[in-house]
This record gives structure tokens, sequence and C-alpha cells, in this order.
């Protein structure tokens, strides 16, 4: 994994737009690199397949997105991305790592937990979706106690 510039952020759109179904903008990646935000990449053979961009905060950390292109999803990049930024986090000092996923997203959910996130709370209808909305759980890392990911299962990423 590299730095993400502002040149990558064409072909992170690209990703973004294929696997999420509600994007990013190009705002919203350019207002993350402007304002220091630890964004990610994760470059092979010359070519974006994953990026991920964590907000920084007093003693703690949010992870923003994560993503990973469709033909390099289930080979463990979306874990290996996931246990560099959370390395990056303890790395600061940022001893708790906060996200909000959907509560659909089963395989990320599972992702997560085996990365030591467990879940904190809820967000109603947070997200929007084709019925309208939908919950997001918010899970939380002390990475204090990060171990790294392990590498069992089928979490997709």
């Amino acid at each position: 994994m590299r730095r993400m510039t502002s040149a990558d952020v064409d072909a992170v759109l690209g990703i973004e737009s294929a696997v999420q179904p509600y994007p990013w903008t190009r705002g919203n990646f350019s207002d993350a690199l402007l304002n220091g935000y630890l964004c990610y990449v994760d470059e092979q053979s010359g070519e974006i397949c994953g990026y991920a961009i964590l907000m920084p905060g007093a003693g703690e950390a949010e992870l923003l997105t994560i993503g990973v292109a469709a033909a390099a999803q289930r080979r463990g990049l979306g874990r290996a991305m996931l246990n560099e930024m959370l390395g990056l986090a303890r790395d600061r000092q940022l001893n708790r790592v906060f996200l909000e996923v959907r509560a659909s997203n089963h395989a990320a959910i599972a992702l997560y937990r085996s990365a030591g996130f467990s879940q904190v709370g809820l967000r109603r209808a947070y997200y929007q979706n084709a019925n309208g909305s939908e919950d997001a759980l918010v899970m939380a890392c002390d990475t204090n106690f990060f171990p790294g990911i392990r590498e069992t299962g089928d979490e997709n990423g």
C-alpha cells in the first residue's frame, strides 16, 4: 500500500462507483486528501486495486471507507488493507478505530469482527438503499490489543 495522491482519484472513483451502491463523490475523496486524512491505495502491477481512508482524531480514528475492485475481491486484499490501516492507527497512537457498516453487509461485518471490531452502537436509517434506508452498525476496535486479522474464513475482500 502507498499514500493516495490526487492523481489516483479517478481510479479510486472507478472502483468506488463499481462496488458501492451509493458511492462517494470526487469531492469526498478530494476533501479527505486535502484534510490530511490517512488515504491509501493498494497498487498491483501499476493498477490500483483498492483504497482505504482513515480519519484521525484525538487518540482515535474513524475508518471512513475501504474498497476493493471487484476483480480483486475474495483474495485477501480487503483483509490486508484493513490490517494495514489498523497498524497505521496503532503506530500513530490512535487507540480506538470506529467505523459504520451497512447492517445487511454480512461479509464486511465478518471481516471487521475477525479484525477485533465489535458492535458499539446502531445508527437507524443511516444508509440510503433501494427501499429508502437501512441501519448502520457502529463498530470499534481497540488498537492497543490489535492482534492482526486471522487468515481464516472467507470474508469478502
